[in-house]
């Protein structure tokens, strides 16, 4: 044999080697995974918080709609024609204001003729009465019949009656004068005017409407579930409601100052008005407005945010550490929620409650505690090191 051919088996033997060593190699990889496998799991990376102790109010909110305490439609209750427009649209009139004169000139006269009528029945009566006073003394010197007597005392009180009957036709003679002069009926901003001097109008004619302004109601529903701490609140006193108009409208309070009598069957809810000031008329006939009342205050409350609850077929928990840096479950119950946080109660409020990472957890879990962030509001992320 050469040296050719040895120097081939030789590198062939050499390749044979290298691959041998390299499958044994790889041989071992999969052994290795297989023990890290096996080993414990390392502790679940989680952050937590401390639950605050505070006052929260248990506030509903829904959509209401602004409408006045009163408003009045103004008709003419007679036929006749517009002499004179006192008013402008648009303008605030005080209750008895003048508005609106009607041609009176008919009903002028007819006053005019029962007071007419009136000093005639007047002078008759006095005619009547001297008569009777004569004739009195006449019938006590014994110059005259008592029967003609009789009847001058008839005449006094003929003409008396026949008086009264002209003055009361007098007073309604001045009542259907009255109806030529229409007064704002009370306090509040003009509408628009329909008519103008000269239109003839009749009692089906619209003249305009004065609707009160200040106070004004806000009407709005509430759910069922809500009516009985309703009722309760307004044991204790006057229930305030705050009214919001737009999203940088600033909030005007009021009180409650109606809750129906009957829950509405089908939607589930309760109709309730509240009264509010309206000096500076913030707040409109017709206008949508967001309200928010407060049902009650729960004093010194646990607070803990809602992303650290978790709900399941058996009921609400959290996870919180225990000293030995494990997971432990608490049941709790959702007494109120706002915004991002909730009252709760089953805890003592020194616990540290899990907020992330509680998706990896199993009770009994070990669990290793994030670096703090930075404080956001609402209760304070919990600072502490990792013991280990």
């Amino acid at each position: 044999m050469n040296k050719k051919n040895i120097g081939v088996i030789a590198a062939a033997i050499a390749i044979i080697g290298a691959t041998a060593w390299y499958l044994q190699g790889a041989g071992e990889a999969p052994r290795g995974a297989a023990g890290a496998k096996g080993a414990a799991q390392p502790p679940t990376v989680v952050s937590v918080i401390k639950p605050q102790r505070q006052d929260v109010p248990v506030e509903v909110r829904s959509n209401g709609t602004v409408t006045p305490v009163s408003s009045v439609e103004l008709h003419p209750q007679i036929t006749s024609t517009i002499r004179t427009v006192h008013i402008k649209e648009g303008q605030f009139v005080k209750a008895g204001e003048l508005m609106f004169s009607l041609d009176d000139r008919g009903d002028r006269a007819n006053v005019d003729k029962a007071r007419a009528q009136i000093a005639r029945d007047q002078a008759a009566l006095a005619d009547v009465e001297r008569q009777y006073k004569r004739s009195e003394e006449l019938v006590a010197q014994k110059f005259l019949a008592q029967s003609a007597l009789d009847t001058l005392k008839s005449q006094v009180d003929s003409a008396r009656a026949l008086l009264a009957a002209n003055q009361a036709a007098l007073r309604a003679t001045g009542v259907a004068a009255s109806y030529n002069t229409i007064r704002a009926p009370m306090s509040g901003r003009v509408g628009a005017i329909n008519v103008f001097p000269g239109s003839l109008v009749q009692p089906a004619t619209s003249l305009t409407s004065v609707t009160q302004l200040d106070p004004i109601n806000v009407a709005f529903t509430l759910p069922e579930s809500a009516l009985g701490k309703l009722l309760a609140a307004q044991k204790n006193g006057a229930v305030k409601v705050d009214a919001i108009a737009g999203e940088a409208g600033k909030p005007v309070t009021g009180t409650v100052s109606f809750i129906d009598n009957t829950v509405d069957p089908v939607a589930g809810t309760i109709r309730v008005k509240a009264r509010f000031d309206n000096r500076d008329s913030s707040l409109w006939p017709g206008q949508y407005v967001t309200t928010r009342l407060t049902l009650q205050t729960l004093a010194g409350a646990v607070v803990i945010p809602q992303t650290s609850i978790i709900t399941s077929t058996r009921g609400s928990f959290v996870y919180v550490v225990d000293a030995d840096q494990s997971a432990r479950q608490v049941p709790v119950a959702r007494l109120h929620g706002f915004g991002l946080h909730a009252a709760v109660s089953g805890l003592a409020g020194d616990e540290q409650v899990i907020t992330e990472g509680k998706q990896n957890l199993r009770p009994g879990g070990k669990v290793k505690l994030a670096e703090p962030a930075a404080p956001k509001g609402g209760p304070t992320r919990v600072a502490t090191k990792d013991p280990s």
